[in-house]
């Protein structure tokens, strides 16, 4: 504590008023997160889907089917329309043991003001790896948090519709070799040459120093400035992870972003470093650290914003074939 004692009274006037409008400042900056994200059902999506009665979410299994359900309803609450008939759309895939087995994506879109047929795919997969030697894995983290997301970025430009139509997919089987994302691009609900960018998310709830990385601008490079500035107290942005044969590990491969990387279509990844509970069954709703989840989840939805209003260049960006060589 500083005693006020030994301070002169203007230089205490002026402390006084720094202070005051240090306040305000945080004040501004907490209202404008809070006009982006309804903290509490953020949080409460989060602990729904990774709540012991979901099972861990494998697909296939009663979890995962009740992850779906949850999530296919929360579609419809926020504002999500589906493109088809439903939002479901079901697929099947290989296991490790060679049988097929089963996947649902879930799919939506917000259409845009000015450009219906222009896309930002915005990604999270919902599964995880549920119940292992008697543990459930409930993935708060992985991806409980990316899920809940997604619905705050669909909540969001629901009310406020961005310039450009959202692509919004849950996918399934992402934990089991990004099949989810795999099938969306085998299967695309919109032509692929329509989708001028993939947002994913994958692991935003929890960094003790408050960084989260943007994943992407080593291919991407023309997509770093429009980034720059959109992070949200107490997010540090930071980029990287990208580089390969560098020091720091490369997640260009680790999860659905990899799928729109390798079909052309640009992408920035959003998610954090592993901690201890990754893929643990200590990844419970009860580590995630909120206010950081919270500051996460709107800068995502201002990088989306910043990547909406600039939707045109990039598209012309991708179909100019341009990625790591460009300055």
């Amino acid at each position: 504590m500083t005693s006020s004692r030994s301070v002169p009274r203007v230089a205490r006037r002026t402390t006084t008023r720094i202070a005051c409008l240090a306040l305000t400042s945080s004040v501004v900056s907490l209202l404008g997160q809070q006009a982006f994200v309804d903290a509490g059902q953020l949080f409460r999506d989060l602990e729904v889907l990774s709540a012991d009665d979901m099972s861990g979410r494998l697909p296939g299994t009663h979890g995962g089917d009740k992850a779906r359900q949850y999530v296919v309803g929360r579609f419809k609450e926020v504002g999500i329309q589906p493109i088809d008939a439903s939002y479901e759309r079901p697929f099947t895939f290989a296991g490790s043991d060679g049988r097929e087995r089963p996947g649902t994506n879930i799919i939506g879109v917000i259409r845009g003001e000015r450009s219906r047929d222009r896309y930002i795919a915005v990604t999270a997969h919902y599964d995880h790896l549920g119940v292992r030697a008697g543990q459930i894995y409930n993935g708060a983290d992985d991806n409980a948090s990316g899920v809940a997301a997604l619905l705050a970025v669909g909540a969001y430009f629901s009310r406020n519709r961005p310039e450009h139509s959202l692509l919004l997919a849950a996918t399934d089987a992402e934990e089991l070799g990004l099949h989810g994302a795999r099938d969306l691009v085998r299967r695309p609900p919109v032509p692929l040459s329509s989708i001028a960018v993939n947002v994913n998310v994958d692991m935003i709830g929890r960094d003790a120093t408050n960084r989260l990385f943007a994943v992407g601008t080593h291919q991407y490079p023309f997509l770093k400035p429009y980034l720059e500035k959109v992070a949200q107290p107490p997010v540090k942005l930071v980029f990287g992870h990208d580089v390969p044969g560098s020091r720091a590990e490369d997640w260009t491969r680790d999860s659905d972003h990899y799928v729109f990387h390798e079909a052309g279509i640009p992408f920035i990844y959003f998610g954090v470093e592993d901690s201890e509970q990754h893929h643990q069954p200590t990844d419970d709703s009860a580590t995630i650290l909120k206010e950081f989840f919270t500051g996460a989840t709107s800068t995502v939805i201002a990088a989306v914003r910043a990547l909406d209003s600039n939707l045109d260049t990039i598209a012309k960006r991708r179909h100019g074939g341009q990625h790591a060589s460009t300055p």
